[in-house]
């Protein structure tokens, strides 16, 4: 299992496997089971009002889900709540509920975000 970060989702949907470095496309391939949080969606909205995006959430996470078998976690909010709130190194709440959700089982999050790299000692991004 591996969890995927809202700007992964974001640049996998625009560029392919080769938004990505080799290693991350190669463990993307070799995975059966790619996840995101629920709050991808909900950061993918955000983006996607404030211009930064040119798509709405589900016709990204729709060709992910294609391409690459992509899904939602089902996990429990109450669990991965309770997980967030011990994550006290940000303030952003998209940051706070997508580490905690793959934390909740202790899985590896392709980001390429540095903060999250010092943070969670799962994060990929080679």
């Amino acid at each position: 299992m591996i969890y995927l970060d809202t700007h992964v989702v974001a640049w996998l949907y625009a560029q392919g496997a080769s938004a990505v470095p080799p290693g991350v496309a190669d463990r993307l391939e070799r995975t059966g089971d790619i996840r995101v949080s629920p709050m991808v969606r909900l950061e993918l909205q955000s983006l996607f009002e404030i211009g930064r995006v040119t798509s709405p959430p589900l016709p990204v996470l729709d060709a992910l889900e294609a391409a690459l078998g992509l899904s939602v976690c089902r996990a429990s909010f109450a669990a991965v709540v309770r997980q967030a709130e011990s994550r006290n190194w940000t303030r952003d709440p998209f940051d706070r509920l997508i580490v905690s959700q793959a934390a909740l089982y202790d899985a590896p999050l392709i980001t390429k975000d540095q903060t999250i790299h010092h943070n969670y000692s799962h994060a990929v991004w080679a």
